[in-house]
């Protein structure tokens, strides 16, 4: 593996473990709603994510990563339609995706 795409993928990564540890106390989407700078910092994290998947995958388009094109369109979401992210839909996919996400990028960087 190419290691811009290894770096990139350690970004992916980074940020994922980030918004676990941002999230770590926040037990329900009720509480999180009410936390502005957790949900600004998570919305960073996950704009980062997206960025870093889109620039891996053009380097190398065969990342097997099940969400690829949802991520990255997540991003753009985040940063150029802010005025349609619906926060229970970003707790969603912290709570239920990103957990899959974390899997394959952590068996991508293993593999070398």
């Amino acid at each position: 593996m190419n290691l811009e795409v290894k770096k990139l993928l350690q970004d992916i990564l980074d940020s994922i473990v980030i918004i676990e540890s941002h999230l770590q106390n926040i037990p329900s989407l009720s509480i999180y709603i009410k936390d502005v700078k957790t949900m600004d910092a998570v919305e960073r994290r996950l704009a980062i994510i997206g960025e870093a998947l889109w620039k891996a995958d053009k380097k190398d388009n065969t990342l097997n990563i099940s969400s690829k094109n949802k991520v990255v369109s997540l991003r753009h979401i985040i940063v150029h339609d802010y005025d349609i992210v619906e926060d229970s839909s970003i707790w969603i996919i912290c709570k239920n995706h990103l957990p899959i996400l974390k899997e394959e990028v952590e068996k991508l960087l293993k593999q070398d």
